[in-house]
């Protein structure tokens, strides 16, 4: 090969060489603090003249670097090692330990909130009926302190959501005494039917439906069964409300209908339909109560109330004075009797007396045993083969309609022999004439009272009769009115001894037929 030709070959691969190496500096990493071509740059701006730029290659992600530090010379960032704590004067975090029982009951049941949340437009309406009513809320809240604590429990027991402790603020207003239209009573607010159901005995003497534990205990299991009935809880409200087989039915239409069967998508009545929504507010109330601006009172998360099963049969005031409480405090806690003797043993009630006085009233107890008298103003007295009511009436000097009004007996109730009358302990200071006094013998919600049928305004209406009404009308209009067949029997008997005779009635003179009017002819 010529000499000139070989020259040629070797400047022309030295001239390759140097393009290529050229082409591999400009495709260089580009740091962030070199400016971003402008889009009318063209691909050859960064290669140096007179160099051959490199071929185009796919476009890659550019390398994230640290600002201000030079790719390859940035030292490792020194990581806290997983051991290391970093302290602060706000950031302490205090232990909570929860196996320890909070102070205040309220947080307890918030702590057990288990039901899902209703989202209803009804719900808020609740809401803000309850707060606008604080003193109604501050009311009811102030009366289920006695109950709260024991319904907590046997929820608890049971493993059901605490949001049922806030069920008888929407059945009876946490009032053992409340009875609806329907015959509904005590703080569940059973109907009689149900009652009976679950054991709740309903008799002349007591009615458990107003028992506070027995009421309590029956109500959770019902509530427990239709909850397993449904698998919902909002649907086992309806049932409690409503019954079990109408929210059942009502779950069938709408399945047959292809619609929803939550709660909110059932056809039910007005009532049932605000039910679940009013317990909601309540929730939300109770939840967050500084949200809404209410303050609630504590309740302290101890036993309010004690049964004492050694107690004997005894009234109400007697029950007080040995317990050093008022009587309406043993008459709220002890709801269930009508008559105003608590009695116990078999076929009875245990008598519930305030935790803080059980202690006094068991060592007064003991005191009255040992020769005390017992100050009792009743007694209970069991007819004779021969006795009637009439016997008792002269045996005791007590009237026949305050002794019926003591033991709510209507006035054709006939008494015989083998009954249980409620009587004055003779001697005792509660005289049945001057009546009852509220301390020694509370208002009974179950009393009944003689009544009498009058006509008035065209229409026969019954009225009740008391002693006092009936010597006033016989003062004001001069007529005698008719006294009971006791008396009036008795009365003849005294006459019959005296030797009076009594007067023969006189014939009533005959009425005078009265003309009819000649009926009106009607107007063409």
């Amino acid at each position: 090969m010529p000499s000139f030709i070989a020259s040629l070959l070797r400047r022309s691969l030295i001239a390759l060489a140097a393009a290529t190496l050229a082409g591999c500096a400009a495709t260089g990493v580009v740091t962030e603090d070199r400016a971003d071509p402008s889009p009318g740059a063209t691909a050859s701006q960064g290669v140096r003249s007179g160099e051959r730029p490199a071929a185009r290659r796919p476009a890659e992600p550019a390398a994230r670097t640290t600002p201000g530090i030079r790719p390859g010379s940035a030292e490792p960032i020194p990581f806290p090692k997983a051991t290391e704590v970093v302290d602060g004067a706000t950031d302490t975090v205090k232990p909570v330990d929860l196996t320890v029982a909070p102070d205040n009951l309220w947080e307890r049941i918030r702590k057990g909130f288990g039901m899902a949340d209703l989202n209803h437009p009804l719900v808020a309406e609740h809401q803000a009926w309850y707060l606008n009513r604080p003193d109604y809320f501050r009311r009811i809240t102030e009366r289920g302190r006695r109950y709260m604590f024991h319904i907590v429990e046997e929820i608890e027991k049971r493993g059901l959501p605490t949001e049922l402790a806030l069920l008888p603020m929407v059945e009876s207003a946490y009032n053992p005494e409340a009875l609806s239209v329907a015959k509904a009573s005590g703080l569940w607010q059973f109907i009689p039917s149900t009652g009976k159901l679950y054991g709740l005995e309903q008799n002349a003497q007591r009615d458990d439906r107003r028992d506070i534990v027995a009421s309590t205990a029956a109500a959770l299991e019902y509530l427990q069964r239709i909850y397993e009935m449904h698998g919902d809880w909002h649907l086992a409200l309806a049932s409690y409300n409503w019954g079990e087989g109408a929210v059942g039915r009502a779950v069938m239409r709408n399945t047959a209908a292809g619609l929803p069967t939550d709660y909110a998508s059932l056809n039910m009545p007005a009532e049932t339909r605000h039910y679940v929504p009013k317990l909601q507010a309540l929730k939300n109330i109770i939840a967050q109560p500084e949200l809404f601006g209410i303050e609630l009172d504590p309740v302290a998360n101890k036993p309010y109330f004690a049964l004492v099963a050694e107690a004997p049969t005894m009234d109400l005031a007697t029950a007080a004075r040995l317990a050093d409480v008022p009587v309406a405090e043993i008459k709220a806690l002890n709801p269930q009797h009508k008559r105003p003797v608590i009695r116990t043993g078999e076929g009875g009630a245990q008598l519930v007396l305030p935790a803080h006085a059980v202690d006094t009233f068991m060592s007064n107890l003991e005191s009255r045993d040992t020769g005390a008298p017992s100050g009792s103003a009743w007694r209970t007295y069991t007819l004779g083969p021969k006795e009637t009511m009439a016997s008792v009436v002269r045996r005791f000097g007590v009237s026949e309609w305050r002794l019926r009004r003591f033991n709510g007996l209507s006035p054709t109730v006939k008494v015989g022999p083998g009954s249980t009358l409620l009587v004055p302990e003779e001697g005792s200071e509660l005289s049945p004439e001057t009546g009852l006094s509220v301390e020694e013998a509370p208002r009974l919600s179950a009393d009944k009272v003689q009544t009498r049928r009058v006509k008035r305004n065209g229409r026969w209406v019954t009225v009740p009769v008391t002693p006092a009404a009936a010597t006033s009308s016989k003062a004001a209009t001069g007529k005698q009115i008719a006294k009971p067949v006791s008396q009036r029997k008795s009365a003849q008997a005294v006459a019959k001894k005296q030797g009076a005779v009594p007067a023969k009635k006189t014939a009533a003179p005959a009425k005078k037929p009265v003309a009819k009017a000649a009926p009106k002819k009607a107007a063409k």
